[in-house]
């Protein structure tokens, strides 16, 4: 038997982790500058906390979730996605006592049964921010920022960034029936999907990528006509604010996002030019998030962005990403006798932060030669029997080709190791 990574799944190689390294850094970086904490959650949850926060009419819940009965007869399911749990944290530690909003930012895997293709995958790594507590337009003004911040730090400059609002609990309904009312009038025009869709989630119509589906959406009613005058007012504010901040920003009214809890501000942020599955963020507001999972109205907004898709679109902008730390040394020996001192060089060289490894095995000096150029090690260190009975040390540039023997008191001086 052969065994492979599980369909959709992927293994990260050591030669792909300067990109994931580099991704983490900068996101890092970017929410300490606005102020967000980390927080990390469990791999699984109680499978109800997904089922009333994304929604038993979704995509997620009905077709895509790893849910399972535990051990113990209990209902878990692998994490489809970051918000409910931050959530979920936010209620079961009182973080509704601290100042508001509280500004959190996690790393995470989610787990979700979906037809694999180029950046996503059925097990994917998500950087996602929240922001709880606050309701004012200026808040999502700033989770925007974050977001655009990001891009900009990451190098990724051909995107464009989407804004819509969808309205909340008063005035969606009834924009809902004005988009029910225009489908059914093209039901025979509509994929199988759509056609389920239009009885239980309207607003997924929009969303659609069949072509046919995709056509009739550019002459659908528009959710910013039909908000009500709180909405209307939030909407207003939060354009002002993005203008005011020189964001690029692009009305999409076709942009509902593809969770049941999310109300008035919705985003994402796309590269240019690239069709399919190409958001790279996606995010928006869920003020009755926290009130459908058994606390009391708290308004709340974030985003979340796939590592994955991060480095795919790194890789398609040739944007140059530092290599990752290697050793600066390759020590080899020259007859057995060398090996001891060698290994006793090396870990002298480790133990005080210079990058160093031992030559593999019993190879010749040619064959340890080639290990440090196969390895990218800019330099070697030879001992042999003659350089520990002088008290010397070769030390062979590898780009160059160049050696020189050096008193080895001199080298570990001009190293920092006497």
């Amino acid at each position: 038997m052969v065994f492979r990574a599980p369909r959709g799944t992927a293994d990260h190689l050591p030669e792909e982790q300067k990109y994931w390294r580099y991704i983490e850094s900068k996101a890092v970086e970017v929410a300490g500058l606005f102020g967000y904490g980390r927080i990390d959650t469990p791999a699984f949850e109680d499978s109800n906390l997904f089922i009333r926060s994304v929604g038993e009419g979704t995509d997620i819940v009905e077709k895509e979730m790893y849910t399972f009965e535990d051990r113990g007869g209990d209902s878990v399911t692998l994490r489809p996605e970051g918000t409910a749990p931050v959530c979920r944290a936010y209620l079961e530690h009182g973080m509704h006592n601290l100042p508001q909003p509280v500004r959190m930012y996690y790393f995470c895997p989610v787990f979700r049964y979906e037809r694999p293709q180029a950046g996503r995958f059925r097990q994917h790594h998500q950087f996602g921010v929240e922001a709880l507590g606050d309701a004012d337009p200026s808040v999502d003004a700033e989770v925007i920022e974050v977001a655009w911040e990001l891009m900009g730090r990451l190098g990724l400059r051909d995107v464009q960034l989407l804004v819509n609002s969808i309205g909340d609990s008063e005035c969606r309904p009834v924009y809902i029936e004005r988009l029910r009312d225009y489908y059914s009038g093209h039901h025979d025009r509509l994929c199988d999907d759509c056609k389920d869709r239009l009885g239980r989630n309207p607003l997924r119509l929009l969303d659609c990528k069949v072509e046919t589906c995709h056509a009739l959406g550019d002459e659908a009613p528009q959710s910013t006509d039909y908000l009500c005058d709180d909405c209307r007012e939030h909407w207003g504010k939060l354009s002002g604010y993005l203008d005011a901040m020189a964001l690029p920003y692009v009305v999409d009214h076709r942009l509902v996002r593809g969770l049941d809890y999310y109300t008035r501000t919705v985003f994402e942020i796309q590269p240019l030019d690239v069709g399919g599955q190409s958001t790279i963020v996606g995010g928006g507001r869920y003020d009755g998030l926290i009130t459908e999972l058994g606390g009391r109205p708290t308004p709340g907004i974030g985003f979340a962005t796939g590592i994955e898709r991060l480095a795919l679109n790194l890789k398609r902008g040739d944007v140059p990403v530092p290599d990752e730390p290697s050793p600066r040394y390759l020590v080899a020996n020259v007859g057995e006798n060398a090996r001891t001192a060698a290994l006793e060089l090396a870990v002298r060289l480790r133990r005080t932060g210079v990058g160093a490894i031992l030559s593999s095995g019993t190879r010749g000096l040619r064959g340890q030669m080639r290990q440090a150029n196969a390895l990218n090690i800019p330099y070697a260190l030879i001992l042999g029997d003659d350089e520990i009975e002088k008290g010397e040390v070769v030390v062979r540039d590898m780009a160059a080709s160049t050696q020189e023997s050096r008193p080895l008191a001199d080298f570990l001086a001009e190293t920092g190791l006497n």
